[in-house]
């Protein structure tokens, strides 16, 4: 059985086709620039082929895709119908879901409805389901969504201290992100420690440009860091992360902005970028913090801090912690980062070895012998789960 995984973005497509018989990934890439000039698309199978062209819509990118899986030149497939089914990423899904499904009428209208809630994420998620409707007819689909890991949480974790009224008629809550992913390293974690997930307590740090930190108590997520939307939480590469709420009409008032114009700075101009005006790539900041940059020290040092503060707060939301897994791209590469988080955390009895840390994208313990909380490095695998909830679901 092969299984296409597709994530769309509003300009880029990400796709891997998975072999599910031996779970190996045949082929993946990128489609970049959609609508915009200087598209082009990046496969990879055991080369990698970039392809320059005019993409317009993601009509034409998955079309291209699938021309690319299917080449006689450098395709992995002799034709689309070896593909048994479409997996999507889809990063919204509310109160609707709290697990993968199979994508039909129903479940499009109630994607649409929670557009608002993710309006720069769901829109092109349906926009990839309904491309691959028209290029693959019949092909099943099935939506997995980044918020289904976290409806497990409860009440007192997912609600705000604002009028229960807000709640009822607009849904506003903590909702989480990155559920596929902390799904993924939690069970892999327990895995790793020979334990069935059902009997540990894992703190799992999803650190990235995006980046956000969950409890799971027993396999099940029981509070995380991000919340109504993904801004909410740590500092990010270009996300403020947690604010005061009332900074936002301070800072309409001050510098003349309206609603959208402060989003837009919380979004995309502040974070580690903000702080320290450097960069939102750690691996440049870090670079100009070693070059005496204070102002990139301090966007370093506020990162590692807020990160060690959630763990702290989910350590003791669980009454215990088992595990601190570091994953994604700046969790599996930033050796650093996971040192200063971990110096944090030794009132835990975590302790990690500063040799076994120089490892990057690897699974690995790097823990001393004598620490009592396991600091874990799990590469994600978010496109492994969506083809694994695929196959389920299309039996």
């Amino acid at each position: 059985m092969k299984i296409l995984v597709l994530n769309c973005g509003s300009s880029s497509l990400k796709y891997q086709l998975i072999d599910m018989d031996g779970e190996t990934v045949l082929a993946k890439g990128l489609v970049e620039r959609i609508g915009i000039g200087g598209s082009r698309l990046i496969h990879e199978t055991a080369e990698k082929k970039v392809f320059e062209a005019d993409i317009p819509d993601h009509d034409k990118a998955v079309a291209m895709v699938m021309e690319a899986l299917s080449s006689k030149d450098h395709g992995v497939i002799e034709s689309i119908d070896e593909i048994t089914a479409i997996g999507h990423r889809v990063v919204h899904g509310g109160e609707a879901f709290a697990g993968s499904v199979v994508i039909d009428g129903a479940v499009k209208k109630a994607l649409e409805d929670c557009s608002a809630l993710a309006p720069l994420h769901n829109p092109p998620n349906l926009i990839g389901i309904r491309a691959a409707e028209r290029l693959m007819p019949g092909k099943p689909q099935v939506g997995v969504f980044d918020t289904a890991f976290h409806q497990t949480m409860p009440p007192k974790a997912y609600m705000y201290a604002i009028p229960t009224e807000l709640y009822t008629a607009h849904k506003i809550r903590r909702y989480g992100f990155h559920g596929t992913s902390h799904r993924y390293v939690s069970q892999a974690a327990a895995d790793f420690l020979g334990k069935p997930v059902e009997s540990l307590k894992i703190i799992t740090c999803h650190l990235g440009n995006g980046a956000s930190i969950c409890a799971v108590d027993g396999g099940k997520s029981v509070d995380t860091s991000m919340g109504f939307t993904p801004l909410e939480g740590l500092a990010m590469g270009t996300r403020s992360g947690d604010v005061d709420p009332a900074v936002v009409s301070f800072v309409m008032e001050k510098e003349g902005l309206d609603v959208k114009g402060v989003e837009n700075i919380l979004n995309k101009k502040s974070g580690v970028l903000g702080l320290s005006g450097v960069s939102s790539d750690f691996r440049d900041i870090e670079n100009a913090a070693a070059g005496g940059n204070k102002n990139a020290q301090l966007a370093l040092d506020v990162f590692c801090y807020r990160a060690a503060k959630y763990v702290g707060s989910y350590a003791a939301a669980m009454n215990g912690v088992d595990a601190v897994v570091f994953t994604a791209g700046l969790g599996e590469n930033g050796t650093l980062v996971r040192e200063t988080v971990c110096g944090y955390l030794g009132y835990l009895g975590l302790r990690i070895d500063t040799e076994k840390n120089k490892v990057r994208g690897k699974l690995a313990d790097i823990g001393t012998a004598d620490s009592t909380v396991r600091p874990l490095v799990v590469p994600t695998n978010e496109e492994l789960v969506i083809a694994r909830d695929t196959k389920e679901l299309i039996g």
